[in-house]
């Protein structure tokens, strides 16, 4: 299975994000045939703050846990962990040799030319991974707020990217139906959507030629969600809702010795 033909498909990659080593497998025991992290649960989960660059050690360490996994593991890297694009290469590479298939970069409205520099140092240390480049343009920036100038900044953006490399690109918060088929044509690489609960479904980003959905910390949080529903349900005298996976079921989630992909 290789992760950059399932950006090829005739549906969209629905790429559901874990963030330890118990959500990655209950996901890929759902049928999921790769899965990402997002930095926000990995961050969260131990107390520290996400898109600050302090949780290199955790994320490297969670790629060791999955990386031999029967899936495919896109590691969300934040900005690279370092201005340096050199110790990002250096990241990406050990990412590559425990076992990730792809990583996701995110520029964060920072200097273009920059995180461009990190995307080749990542293409050279890491030739077969599959880089991500994702621009904030939408999630950072004033969005459909002056759609004109988002849109001129974020093809700028993304043409330099891909110049530098990436294999495929991420517009998160990018919703409108007709902002997202316009950046399809313009592309020659897989564009990378993610997914909003009040935007378009997966089926109709296929449609528009979407080629990858993340769900980025959604899960996390609708996980906190359901504990907090659990717990104040319990306290007033409602037995929980919703799936309860078996304490034998999560048992079984622990890891074992496995080969690679």
């Amino acid at each position: 299975m290789d992760f950059h033909r399932l950006h090829h498909g005739d549906a969209p990659l629905l790429l559901p994000n874990a963030w330890d080593h118990a959500s990655a497998v209950a996901l890929a025991a759902e049928g999921f045939p790769a899965i990402g992290t997002t930095s926000l649960g990995v961050a969260a989960s131990a107390g520290l703050p996400d898109g600050a660059a302090a949780t290199r050690d955790r994320t490297l360490a969670l790629a060791l846990a999955l990386g031999s996994e029967p899936f495919l593991l896109s590691v969300d890297a934040e900005g690279g962990f370092s201005d340096d694009p050199d110790e990002v290469g250096e990241f990406a590479r050990e990412l590559y040799a425990v076992g990730a298939a792809g990583i996701n970069l995110e520029d964060g409205l920072g200097d273009t030319a920059l995180h461009a520099a990190k995307i080749a140092a990542v293409r050279a240390a890491a030739p077969g991974l599959f880089i991500n480049a994702r621009t904030d343009t939408y999630w950072l920036g004033d969005g459909n707020g002056n759609g004109d100038d988002t849109d001129r900044d974020t093809r700028s953006r993304l043409d330099a990217y891909r110049q530098a490399g990436a294999d495929g690109v991420f517009v998160p918060g990018l919703t409108d139906p007709d902002a997202v088929a316009s950046l399809v044509r313009f592309l020659d690489v897989p564009l990378n959507i993610l997914y909003s609960p009040t935007g378009p479904t997966v089926a109709h980003l296929g449609d528009l030629g979407v080629s990858r959905v993340s769900l980025g910390s959604l899960l996390y949080r609708r996980a906190l969600g359901a504990a907090l529903d659990a717990a104040t349900g319990v306290r007033s005298g409602r037995a929980p809702s919703g799936r309860t996976p078996t304490y034998g079921e999560v048992s079984s989630f622990a890891r074992t010795e496995r080969g690679g992909h």
